[in-house]
């Protein structure tokens, strides 16, 4: 029998979420505003009331082009993702439904491979792309950010998959189909919410990444989050350009996953209840 909850315990749970929410996004808020100011406002103090001038974003626009840096960051998080689902089906499908004696092992040590700092294989990493002449490139960044985010996508993928029932798949061997039309037409239909899930969070990943789109890239690749470093200079940091720069990066994938949440959300606990 469910437990009955008062009216009382439904307000002061609301409450407390919506106040961590708020907390949680209080930042980028600030950013948002800071970006409205101008840079002898920005450095004042502390307001949330800015004049609302468009300065910093019209000096932003004309220094570094927007829509390369934008451009870049599209296709390197959905090609990355394509790339990584690509891989990542066939193996959750290999590890959910034919798991062998070191299944466990294999994810446990994919896993373990984002624990590891990014910088510890910075040199090697640097050395592989600059002999293979991937520096500044869009495929050689594409097939970087695949490989460091493939660990998730595969035990993201693992997990929606171990909860389809594998007499489905017996029932559709019967019935003549190949290995590939079992997974393309019989696997992928049913695990579209965490497909879909799996897709979305890899792109935001994709779009955040920092350390390595910053060190392996130039101009050419350079995605929003080279954009925004640009800002930060020897002279110090222009706050408000600074903040309209990231506020004009985060903008795109704010409007995405708010209007892919509960897409989003129903991906995230596929299988959570039964």
């Amino acid at each position: 029998m469910a437990r009955a909850v008062t009216t009382q315990h439904k307000v002061i749970a609301t409450g407390a979420a919506w106040i961590v929410a708020l907390l949680i996004f209080f930042p980028i808020l600030y950013t948002i505003i800071t970006s409205f100011k101008s840079e002898q406002e920005a450095i004042q103090g502390f307001a949330l009331i800015p004049s609302g001038t468009f300065e910093s974003y019209t000096e932003v626009q004309a220094q570094s082009g927007y829509f390369k840096f934008f451009f870049n960051s599209v296709l390197l998080s959905v090609g990355s993702t394509i790339l990584a689902l690509i891989v990542a089906v066939p193996a959750a499908w290999s590890m959910a439904f034919s798991p062998g004696k070191w299944t466990k092992d294999i994810l446990m040590w994919m896993l373990s491979t984002k624990m590891m700092p990014a910088v510890a294989v910075l040199f090697p990493i640097y050395l592989i792309f600059r002999d293979a002449g991937l520096l500044d490139s869009r495929i050689g960044l594409m097939v970087m950010l695949m490989l460091i985010n493939l660990p998730i996508v595969i035990w993201m993928l693992y997990t929606y998959f171990r909860e389809i029932p594998g007499e489905i798949l017996e029932a559709a061997r019967m019935d003549g189909a190949t290995l590939w039309g079992e997974i393309v037409y019989v696997l992928t239909p049913m695990a579209v919410p965490g497909i879909a899930s799996t897709m979305l969070l890899n792109i935001i990943l994709a779009w955040n990444e920092a350390f390595w789109t910053i060190r392996l890239t130039t101009t050419e690749a350079a995605p929003l989050t080279a954009f925004i470093s640009s800002f930060s200079s020897p002279q110090g940091l222009f706050w408000a350009k600074l903040s309209a720069a990231s506020t004009l990066a985060i903008a795109p994938i704010l409007i995405m996953g708010w209007f892919s949440q509960k897409q989003l959300v129903r991906g995230l606990t596929f299988g959570a209840v039964k």
